[in-house]
């Protein structure tokens, strides 16, 4: 058969298709993820998370659990086939004394016997029970697959979320240090107003009483500021950095996520999907302990070389060979099988009762999730509406200083008004883009974009 160019060509165009189709279907999960989080607009974030998928030490260990699981499902795939077992054996006979068969002696001797036996079994699987066993490993793999698909989920929103928090600390941070300056200046100013007979002393205790609680905040925040960071480096998988590259709150998009989802949304879960998967693989235990009530047939030969001189080994006399067929059937084993079928049936009705669990759970989450959010989202548009009466008050304050109306002091006053209300803003959109995680994690690691409104 000659190969010509143009099959050469169509042959391997067939292979990069092929080799393409197994490079998406591995990385699809990560598709998935990648779709979600580019809504923020966060190209940092995206970034960091890849490294993630990459480098953490528990999604790698999830996934060498997965490929364990497959190893299984190949080791019950061979118990389908035929076992072929090569055992040689040469072994010295020494007989020191004399032995009768009845009036037959045979007097002490040695000799050397060469055994090259390749032996072979295979179970007959007349009621498919061995099937079924690799059918019941095969789900139990595939529930590896979705144990690792929760932890990427976990792992993934765990690291977002710390990442808001920490471009909130930061954002805070900036803000705080701004405020501690400005509180230290209206302090002194009040002192200055209290010795010239103009203030009382509560109002400069208060005021220096204020500067304490804003330090103290500050201390905190930059000591929360370095715990998310080493957080963060631990999900990174990574030993050697010590700072974390971060974008900041006010480039973070605000996702508008619809008022209901589709019912279905909640089948596409891990947690969901392993629970079906839970009660597909026990009931196929079921089956296969109603099957090992019943009789085995085995198929057994041998076929090889027996002879007790070296140059006869491979002669026609010195060949050997059996086959047979050796039924088995455990008549009495103490009530070992039936407890084992009870036990079985009994564990089908737990997986059934795990699955309804996870159905309402699913429900639940994703309904307590969808009220958070629009609860943070009111709670955002009001504090934007407060931040922006409060940057209008600040901008009237001003007017009012530049022409005399008002003291420095009481500028100062407003403009710290304004950074509280400017951190209460920050924190209500970090709470939101928090809240949208958790949306995502209600969703299974979906894009939100893909689900149909009710």
């Amino acid at each position: 058969m000659i190969i010509t160019q143009g099959d050469y060509l169509r042959m391997k165009k067939l292979f990069s298709i092929f080799i393409l189709i197994i490079f998406i279907s591995c990385n699809q999960v990560l598709a998935d993820d990648t779709t979600w989080w580019n809504h923020y607009g966060d190209e940092i974030l995206v970034n960091n998370l890849a490294k993630v998928y990459a480098q953490n030490q528990d999604l790698k260990i999830a996934t060498i659990k997965t490929k364990q699981m497959q190893e299984v499902v190949k080791m019950s795939l061979a118990n389908e086939l035929p076992q072929i077992n090569f055992n040689p054996n040469i072994g010295r006979e020494l007989r020191s004394s004399d032995v009768y068969f009845g009036n037959l002696l045979i007097p002490n001797y040695s000799q050397t016997r060469y055994l090259l036996p390749l032996s072979m079994t295979y179970e007959i699987d007349i009621y498919g029970k061995n099937h079924l066993q690799t059918k019941s490993f095969k789900k139990l793999s595939q529930s590896a697959l979705e144990d690792e698909k929760i932890a990427r989920i976990l792992i993934s929103s765990t690291f977002t979320a710390n990442y808001f928090n920490l471009i909130k600390i930061d954002r805070l941070i900036e803000n705080n240090k701004k405020l501690v300056d400005l509180q230290s200046n209206i302090a002194k100013m009040q002192r200055l107003k209290y010795e010239r007979g103009l203030c009382s002393e509560p109002e400069v205790l208060s005021e220096e009483q204020a500067l304490t609680s804003f330090q103290q905040e500050l201390n905190n925040l930059e000591a929360e500021q370095e715990i998310i960071k080493n957080q963060l480096i631990t999900l990174l998988g990574e030993k050697e950095i010590t700072n974390i590259e971060r974008n900041k709150i006010e480039n973070i998009k605000l996702i508008d996520i619809p008022d209901n989802f589709d019912s279905s949304s909640i089948t596409k879960r891990p947690d969901f999907v392993k629970s079906e998967l839970y009660v597909q693989r026990t009931g196929l235990d079921v089956r296969v302990a109603r099957r090992e009530l019943l009789p085995s047939f085995t198929i057994y030969g041998n076929i090889g070389f027996n002879a007790y001189h070296l140059d006869r080994l491979f002669t026609n006399r010195s060949f050997l060979s059996s086959v047979g067929v050796l039924p088995s059937w455990d008549v009495f084993t103490g009530g070992r099988k039936m407890a084992n079928l009870r036990y079985r049936k009994l564990e089908c009705k737990k997986a059934i009762e795990e699955y309804n669990k996870t159905v309402l759970t699913c429900i639940q989450e994703l309904n307590n999730s969808l009220c958070r959010i629009k609860s943070t989202r009111k709670n955002y548009n009001e504090s934007n509406k407060r931040y922006q009466l409060e940057f209008d008050k600040f901008a009237l304050t001003q007017t009012k200083y530049s022409i005399g109306a008002l003291s420095k002091l009481d500028e100062m006053k407003e403009e710290r008004n304004l950074y509280l209300r400017e951190n209460e803003h920050i924190a209500e959109k970090a709470n939101y883009l928090v809240m949208t995680i958790e949306l995502y994690k209600a969703l299974g690691g979906q894009d939100y974009s893909e689900n149909k409104t009710l």
